[in-house]
């Protein structure tokens, strides 16, 4: 190597004899260093490696040793150069051919071209091993140096900040994201249809009432045989019977798993979240938890600084962009995960600490068609309020009746957005998160469908805090449910292909699920009208339809109030939430609440349809 661009190896160079056995074993080296003391190394001898995990992984996760120390030793080690990249910087030109992506997904960096050789960077000899043959390949004869994972994380992103920042922006394809969404267009169809209602209102106000409240009695029918069916499967085969986890020995090693936690303004969770991180029964030299911050969220930045964090969980700021959304940041975050399951974990977050073993241990038993495994959500502070009550009652419904009833019936799933665990290759095979969707977590579902691939409802809780005050409530779900609507307007671009891809059984799903929900939380308050005529009181429509037309629609409504009661206590019945059982029929008065927030998102989809 030239002296005069490469620092020389840290340490002295091995002996001859050395040279002539090869380099000594890594712990061996350490002790012989009085850098492991003896009885650890013993323990290392003879403890059984955690699955994919290599002496590395385990000698960093375990505070025996820095990263970037480590990376220095290594080098000594094998005597080789560690180069310090605040006085040698690389060539950028080579860090452009292999792309900044690609780099810190291998954990390499290109460094300089010496003697027609390709100078190649890391901080652990299994990433360019790992990679040697695609670096090969793309620069030719190659020669590993060593140098700190930090220096080379940063000079990557400074670097090529606008490379990545349009990555994260635009890692979906255009015909599968709302990013190219000709919203004009929307905009003139939306108003015009405002206007046509204005007008067949004012001309003929009874058969425009009655054709809106029989498209919303028609909706409501097909969503309540819905929940009635994923309720009947639940009576039938049990809460995730189909699931179960097996205790069962497996040859299969445990894989590496990244948890991305993306955070914005937090001052006081994160406490919260580092200690449920540590009581996660997972082997820390087989996880990696990547804490996600925008760069100019000066509250999370603040919080973080004065907070020690375990080696094995790393912070990265993502810079700033034309927009600023949860897809975009974890589009942006996906490139420094080193794990073959990704997985997103939100702030307040609480899993159960064998939750990590289930998700390996499933997809490990699954065929490959398995994409995604969803967990079920819960709420800590069910207690709190109403609000909190009845928000925790549509959670147990949603997450452990309907989500697995329509994986069971083999409809698109709409994941949520947090205890997800997707298999990294085929996540980068859609081209990770929508990072222009408001709810990508539904996109991202509907996305598997159309690729082939399949999701799981797993039984292992996560806790949350459900949203308690009235407004911020109507916000979340005014957004949810503008998600909802572009999503729909997305995938029915092309309503052929969207058939062709789905089959007609799930493209009828996604009618239901999408424009079905939409369509309740819209006309809903036309059709709570229809109670009017149970006490005796006028109607827009009295005289227009005879009184058993009234009777009939009434008794629908009524039926579907008794479904959503019966569903509600089954979802409550199996929990630990049985002191909600006598709060499920308020539910009547908690759903008008989203009939609101679907008239703000709809106002919000017309002005600012990502945010």
């Amino acid at each position: 190597m030239d002296h005069n661009t490469a620092s020389p190896p840290t340490g002295a160079p091995p002996t001859a004899q050395m040279e002539d056995l090869g380099p000594p074993d890594l712990l061996e080296f350490l002790t012989e260093a009085n850098l492991l003391p003896p009885a650890v190394y013993l323990q290392l001898q003879n403890s059984d490696v955690d699955g994919n995990a290599t002496e590395s992984d385990t000698l960093i996760s375990l505070g025996l040793i820095e990263a970037t120390r480590l990376a220095q030793l290594q080098a000594e080690r094998l005597g080789e150069g560690y180069i310090d990249l605040t006085h040698f910087p690389p060539n950028p030109d080579l860090l452009k051919i292999l792309g900044p992506a690609t780099a810190l997904q291998m954990g390499v960096l290109p460094w300089r071209l010496s003697s027609d050789v390709t100078v190649i960077l890391t901080d652990r000899p299994e990433h360019f091993d790992q990679n040697q043959s695609y670096l090969r390949q793309t620069f030719g004869p190659l020669r590993r140096a060593f140098a700190c994972p930090d220096q080379m994380r940063s000079y990557i992103t400074k670097t090529e900040e606008a490379a990545l920042i349009q990555r994260a922006e635009h890692r979906v394809d255009a015909r599968e994201s709302c990013r190219d969404l000709n919203f004009k267009v929307l905009h003139i169809a939306l108003w015009s249809l405002v206007a046509l209602v204005a007008l067949t209102s004012t001309f003929a106000p009874a058969i425009t009432f009655l054709v809106f409240a029989l498209w919303g009695t028609l909706t409501l029918i097909a969503n309540m045989a819905l929940k009635l069916t994923t309720a009947i499967l639940f009576l039938h085969r049990g809460a995730l019977a189909s699931f179960k986890y097996k205790n069962r020995a497996t040859d299969t090693a445990l894989p590496k798993i990244s948890i991305m936690v993306p955070l914005l303004k937090e001052s006081a969770i994160v406490s919260h979240l580092l200690t449920h991180l540590r009581q996660l029964d997972y082997p820390k030299n087989l996880l990696q938890v990547i804490l996600v911050m925008e760069r100019d969220d000066i509250t999370t930045a603040k919080t973080l600084a004065g907070t020690k964090l375990p080696p094995w969980i790393t912070a990265i700021d993502v810079p700033r962009g034309t927009i600023k959304t949860k897809p975009r940041a974890l589009n942006y975050a996906l490139d420094h995960c080193r794990g073959s399951i990704i997985g997103v974990y939100d702030a307040e977050d609480a899993p159960e600490p064998d939750q990590l073993r289930k998700v390996a241990r499933r997809f490990a038993e699954s065929d490959e068609k398995l994409a995604c495994v969803q967990g079920t959500l819960d709420f800590y502070n069910s207690r709190t309020n109403w609000l909190s009550r009845c928000f925790t009652i549509e959670y147990a419904t949603w997450f452990r009746i309907v989500l697995p009833g329509l994986a069971r019936l083999k409809l698109p799933v709409p994941l949520g957005g947090t205890t997800l665990f997707f298999r990294r290759h085929i996540l980068e095979e859609l081209g990770g998160w929508d990072a222009h969707n408001v709810t990508e977590d539904a996109d991202i579902g509907i996305r598997l469908t159309r690729f082939g691939y399949h999701t799981e409802l797993l039984p292992t809780v996560t806790l949350e805090e459900a949203n308690c005050g009235g407004w911020p409530w109507v916000r979340q779900r005014s957004r949810w449910l503008k998600g909802y609507a572009v999503t729909w307007a997305v995938h029915m671009r092309a309503p052929k292909t969207l058939l062709r891809d789905l089959g007609l059984w799930q493209f009828f799903g996604v009618q239901l699920l999408f424009a079905g929900t939409l369509s309740q939380f819209l006309l809903a308050p036309l059709l709570w009208t229809f109670w009017l005529a149970f006490f005796a009181l006028p109607h827009p429509l009295t005289g227009f339809i005879p009184s058993w037309g009234f009777y009939t629609l009434g008794g629908i409504y009524l039926m579907s109030e008794v479904i959503n009661i019966i569903v509600g206590m089954l979802s409550c019945n199996q929990t630990k939430h049985r002191h909600l059982l006598k709060w499920v029929p308020s539910l009547h008065f908690y759903f008008p609440l989203g009939s609101m927030a679907a008239y703000k998102g709809f106002l919000e989809l017309l002005y600012k349809p990502f945010y």
